[in-house]
Protein backbone atom coordinates (compact mmCIF):
# COMPACT_ATOMS: atom_id res chain seq x y z
CA UNK A 1 0.00 0.00 0.00
CA UNK A 2 1.21 3.50 -0.84
CA UNK A 3 0.12 6.79 0.69
CA UNK A 4 0.08 9.54 -1.94
CA UNK A 5 -0.11 13.17 -0.80
CA UNK A 6 -0.53 16.21 -3.04
CA UNK A 7 2.08 18.74 -1.89
CA UNK A 8 1.94 21.26 -4.75
CA UNK A 9 -1.00 22.88 -6.50
CA UNK A 10 -2.29 21.57 -9.81
CA UNK A 11 -3.12 25.11 -10.98
CA UNK A 12 -1.22 25.76 -14.19
CA UNK A 13 -0.48 22.09 -14.81
CA UNK A 14 -1.15 20.33 -18.07
CA UNK A 15 -4.68 18.92 -18.52
CA UNK A 16 -3.45 15.33 -18.37
CA UNK A 17 -1.76 16.01 -15.01
CA UNK A 18 -4.94 17.57 -13.62
CA UNK A 19 -6.97 14.58 -14.80
CA UNK A 20 -4.49 12.15 -13.26
CA UNK A 21 -4.66 13.96 -9.90
CA UNK A 22 -8.46 13.85 -9.99
CA UNK A 23 -8.43 10.14 -10.85
CA UNK A 24 -6.30 9.50 -7.76
CA UNK A 25 -8.75 11.49 -5.65
CA UNK A 26 -6.38 14.39 -5.00
CA UNK A 27 -8.25 17.68 -5.25
CA UNK A 28 -6.49 20.07 -2.87
CA UNK A 29 -2.98 20.54 -1.57
CA UNK A 30 -2.59 18.32 1.48
CA UNK A 31 -5.07 15.67 0.31
CA UNK A 32 -3.84 12.14 0.95
CA UNK A 33 -5.13 8.80 -0.21
CA UNK A 34 -3.95 5.23 0.24
CA UNK A 35 -3.84 3.03 -2.87
CA UNK A 36 -2.80 -0.51 -3.66
CA UNK A 37 0.76 -0.58 -5.01
CA UNK A 38 0.55 -1.72 -8.65
CA UNK A 39 1.66 -0.74 -12.14
CA UNK A 40 -1.29 1.60 -12.69
CA UNK A 41 -0.43 3.61 -9.58
CA UNK A 42 3.25 3.70 -10.57
CA UNK A 43 2.32 5.21 -13.94
CA UNK A 44 0.11 7.85 -12.34
CA UNK A 45 2.84 8.76 -9.86
CA UNK A 46 5.30 9.07 -12.76
CA UNK A 47 3.02 11.70 -14.34
CA UNK A 48 2.71 13.63 -11.04
CA UNK A 49 6.17 13.01 -9.56
CA UNK A 50 6.86 16.74 -9.08
CA UNK A 51 3.53 17.39 -7.32
CA UNK A 52 3.18 14.47 -4.90
CA UNK A 53 4.92 12.80 -1.98
CA UNK A 54 4.75 9.01 -1.81
CA UNK A 55 5.18 6.96 1.38
CA UNK A 56 4.69 3.33 2.31
CA UNK A 57 1.49 2.89 4.31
Amino acid sequence: MKKVTLVKSIIGCKPNQKATAKSLGLNRVGDSIIHEDNAVLAGKIKVLWHLVKVENA
